[in-house]
């Protein structure tokens, strides 16, 4: 049984709770594993994660396909970035900084971030489509 909408946690208060989660997982593999090329995958694919689920904090009405754009506009974005040499130099001064701007361009990320976005649109395209049958199914009902 599907409980009403009232108890429900909403699409926001859920984005919350796994960006905690992904920011503590990220956190993890930059702090306890070796830094190898799987860890750079991970992280990055983290990172895309992370950036989603800001969007849909801020924009939580907004459809899996806009957020998904948004989010890998944002990464990529942030990947061109670092051919400025600025996050390097921030992160120089500040090591945190390099966990959001990373450090230098590599051309991988950018099809992680990508690749992440997808699957992420297409889990969240599931996900709505479960609540609203959810929400057919209890008008149906009621």
């Amino acid at each position: 049984m599907v409980p009403p909408a009232s108890r429900r946690p909403s699409r926001r208060a859920i984005a919350i709770a796994l960006l905690v989660i992904v920011i503590a997982a990220g956190v993890g593999v930059h702090a306890l594993l070796p830094d190898t090329a799987a860890t750079d995958i991970v992280g990055d694919a983290l990172y895309a994660g992370a950036v989603y689920l800001a969007v849909v904090i801020v924009g939580p009405r907004l459809q899996p396909l806009t957020v998904g754009g948004i989010a890998a506009l944002w990464c990529v974005a942030i990947e061109l970035f670092q051919l400025t040499g600025i996050p390097l130099a921030l992160g120089a001064v500040f090591p945190p900084a390099t966990l959001a701007l990373g450090t230098v361009f590599d051309g991988r990320d950018v099809l992680v971030y990508l690749l992440t976005a997808v699957a992420l649109v297409g889990a969240d395209a599931v996900v709505a489509l479960g609540r609203e049958k959810a929400i057919a199914a209890r008008h149906r009902e009621g």
